[in-house]
């Protein structure tokens, strides 16, 4: 992830409304992805069904897999590193 893109994603969750919904971002190290499931209507349905994501990416033999809970907007569902699938 760029810094770039970090500081634009932290702006804009500063940003949101309270009413913005729910989503579990799912980041792995080896392939660098980002995932984003949802939208969720509470903090808690994302906590209780993010688990079955996990094992799916798991099962994908990603490494270093990183779980956050946060309310956003993503613009897409998954970010990946094109240089890293070049290579």
């Amino acid at each position: 992830m760029t810094l770039l893109y970090k500081l634009k994603k932290d702006f804009s969750d500063f940003l949101l409304k309270p009413n913005t919904s729910w989503w579990v971002e799912i980041s792995t190290a080896k392939p660098h992805c980002i995932y984003y499931f949802g939208p969720f209507q509470n903090l808690k349905e994302a906590e209780t069904i993010y688990p079955g994501y996990v094992e799916d990416i798991e099962s994908e033999a990603a490494q270093e897999i990183v779980v956050k809970i946060n309310r956003c907007n993503p613009d897409v569902l998954t970010v990946f590193d094109e240089e890293e699938t070049l290579s």
